[in-house]
């Protein structure tokens, strides 16, 4: 059975309204969506590190409740797991503080089992850091050269504005590796000053990766692919309590499709007909909005029960 592997970093996700906390739930990038195709029934193995604390312990038990493999998780000892404070607005949307032990940064870990047709899930800054840029490129090549299909979800904060320049190579890189690229508007504003998914895709994207997905908040998901295909798909309307991990879930969305109506490598390096892109933007905005629904920053186990009994 395919598998699905994420490789990103594990934090854990203090989450404010009106500055009083209200839940506290471990997250985390591609771990977000690693937790949600757990959740739906699809095999799934996260390569990370974490501290010895509470907190790490706390990350790895929920990796271990979701059905996802963890024997890659490293736990370094004496160190602590980072923290974020996400502040959420009237919009739900979020405003972040993140709390890491920096001297910390560093990845071990050995390949998991890759199989053709299995799907790598990478991006954030996680997966442009110089100080672990080694180590996963090593294990994206080492993926790609085995037959899966890696997708990559930009997610560039602004936060990190002053490394642009020194992580753009890693970036071109990625891009160059990824079958599938996906970013939103503010995370090309950082790192190209552009917010137009045209101009993005023709001046920055296309050369390197030719499927491209471009979102913007509950504006339309923009698509651009080969046989210059382009499409908008309108946001589904959802009752918002929370926007963390909206991306997260759009990615594992995504992924879930291609596992779903049976996308190999393959049929991933030529042009997809437009009725499957329409299949894979409807599963990844399904995953995105039942997301949004709670604090939580993954699809609610009864979702994930339903995708099963499918």
């Amino acid at each position: 059975m395919r598998k699905v592997i994420g490789i990103g970093e594990t934090v854990l996700d203090i989450i404010f309204r009106n500055d009083e906390p209200i839940g506290a739930v471990p997250g985390g990038s591609v771990f977000n969506g690693i937790i949600s195709l757990g959740r739906a029934g699809v095999p799934t193995t996260f390569i990370s590190s974490t501290g010895s604390d509470r907190v790490g312990q706390r990350i790895i038990r929920f990796l271990q409740e979701n059905g996802v493999d963890h024997s890659q998780i490293n736990v370094y000892p004496g160190s602590k797991s980072p923290i974020s404070l996400a502040f959420l607005n009237e919009d739900n949307d979020a405003d972040y503080v993140f709390y890491k032990d920096h001297p910390h940064d560093q990845l071990d870990f050995s390949y998991p089992d890759v199989q053709p047709d299995d799907v790598v899930m990478f991006g954030s800054f996680y997966a442009v850091n110089p100080v672990i840029r080694p180590q996963v490129q090593g294990f994206l090549e080492y993926a790609r050269n085995k037959g899966a299909i890696l997708y990559y979800d930009v997610n560039f904060r602004a936060s990190h504005q002053q490394e642009v320049i020194k992580i753009t190579p890693y970036l071109l890189e990625n891009l160059e590796l990824a079958h599938v690229v996906r970013g939103s508007v503010d995370d090309f504003e950082v790192l190209f000053k552009k917010k137009d998914a045209d101009a993005i895709y023709r001046s920055d994207v296309a050369f390197y990766s030719k499927k491209f997905i471009c979102t913007n908040g509950a504006q339309p998901v923009q698509l651009r692919a080969e046989n210059a295909l382009r499409k908008e798909y309108p946001v589904i309307k959802t009752n918002t309590v929370s926007t963390i991990g909206a991306g997260d879930n759009f990615n594992a969305g995504f992924v879930y499709g291609l596992i779903k109506n049976k996308v190999s490598r393959e049929m991933m390096e030529q042009a997809l007909p437009e009725t499957l892109w329409d299949q894979l933007i409807a599963h990844a905005q399904q995953f995105s909005a039942n997301c949004c629904q709670s604090i939580d920053n993954s699809i609610d186990k009864a979702f994930g029960l339903k995708l099963q009994q499918q």
